[in-house]
């Protein structure tokens, strides 16, 4: 499980956080801190993972913050939750640990794309073979880049395709990942194919006991 300090000063906005990431699964929000000083005592008492950082606190910019952190030994990675559109403060902050940033105002699914990316990252485990892999592992922490479908597709419902992808680390056939994206068979396989040509999905034959064997497709996420 992954442990969360959410540290943001509006706390209208800090319970929506904190809502959010108890919604991914993986996750777990161990306390909500709305200034700098309060995250510093709360870090004293609870060590976490990873801290949701709003960079506007009433008692200083969230990257004093976090550079105070470092220096005291805090080594939790940090994705960024701001308004703050400054390149040289968003390089300031990747040298200190800023390892995501989610511009307000985001939907769920924006901070839910970065934390699964997050968990996907820090999943990965062993040494790496080569260039290739460790350039993998880093992409993984990457945000989407605006889609280039092809022609017919769409990306709400990619995105639903993968949803139920996810939710199926076993596989699941064309006929039934329509269903559950609320789609047809022939348009979901379609969406499948298309994971699959992009390295996101694999797909293997499922035998039964009579008849051509079906295809099963499965996420490629936990082989990064």
């Amino acid at each position: 499980m992954i442990r969360v300090l959410v540290v943001e000063d509006d706390p209208l906005a800090a319970d929506a956080h904190r809502q959010y990431v108890e919604r991914v699964t993986g996750f777990t929000v161990l306390g909500t801190a709305h200034s700098a000083a309060e995250a510093h005592r709360l870090l004293e008492r609870t060590p976490v993972d990873l801290l949701l950082l709003d960079l506007y606190l009433p008692d200083g910019h969230g990257l004093g913050l976090l550079r105070s952190l470092r220096a005291a030994g805090h080594a939790a990675d940090v994705i960024a939750v701001t308004s703050a559109r400054d390149l040289a403060v968003v390089r300031e902050g990747v040298s200190l640990g800023v390892v995501q940033y989610v511009l307000k105002p985001f939907a769920f699914a924006t901070l839910r794309d970065r934390l699964v990316r997050y968990a996907e990252f820090r999943a990965a485990a062993g040494e790496a073979s080569g260039q290739e892999e460790v350039d993998r592992a880093l992409a993984t922490l990457r945000a989407p880049q605006p889609p280039t479908l092809p022609k017919g597709m769409s990306g709400p419902t990619l995105e639903a395709v993968i949803r139920v992808l996810r939710a199926c680390p076993d596989g699941i056939t064309a006929g039934a990942a329509g269903t559950a994206a609320g789609i047809s068979r022939i348009t979901a396989r379609r969406y499948l194919e298309h994971l699959v040509t992009t390295g996101r999905a694999e797909r293997t034959p499922r035998y039964g006991s009579v008849g051509r064997p079906e295809l099963s497709y499965r996420w490629r996420a936990e082989r990064r």
